[in-house]
């Protein structure tokens, strides 16, 4: 009972961490688990063939109790996997920090490049109204 209390806090806390799988994975996985959990015995039946003093009952316990738990060990590897797959490779994360970085960077040329045509345009335009005082100056 103890060991199917780990295997489920195993197999939550594999749930908790590894990212959304797609509906088809997790189907499969279902399938899976319970194709190989299928030939176990109720816990309630397990525990009564245990205290049977019969040794092939005790076989048979030990059998069930490691079908279980190879099962369990496949499930949890299969979640593993699941999750490894679901992780961009280094280079892939890298591309795409290059690609971000490119994209601010023409961003902010672009508003480098607007910045400076309105300055130019301030320049000419006091450029203009300075020529302007100075003629109305000269006139006077």
């Amino acid at each position: 009972m103890a060991d199917r209390q780990s295997v489920d806090q195993q197999q939550h806390a594999l749930d908790s961490q590894s990212p959304p799988a797609s509906k088809d994975d997790m189907i499969a996985c279902v399938t899976a688990l319970e194709a190989a959990l299928l030939p176990c015995l109720p816990a309630r039946e397990l525990q009564a063939i245990d205290r049977s003093p019969h040794p092939s009952h005790q076989i048979d316990v030990e059998r069930h109790a490691r079908d279980f738990m190879e099962a369990a060990k496949n499930l949890q590897l299969h979640f593993i996997s699941l999750q490894r797959e679901d992780q961009p490779s280094k280079a892939e994360t890298l591309r795409k920090e290059i690609a971000t970085m490119e994209e601010e960077l023409k961003l902010k040329n672009e508003l480098i490049d607007r910045q400076e045509r309105l300055i130019h345009d301030w320049r000419k335009g006091l450029k203009d109204q300075l020529e302007k005082h100075n003629s109305e100056l000269e006139r006077v």
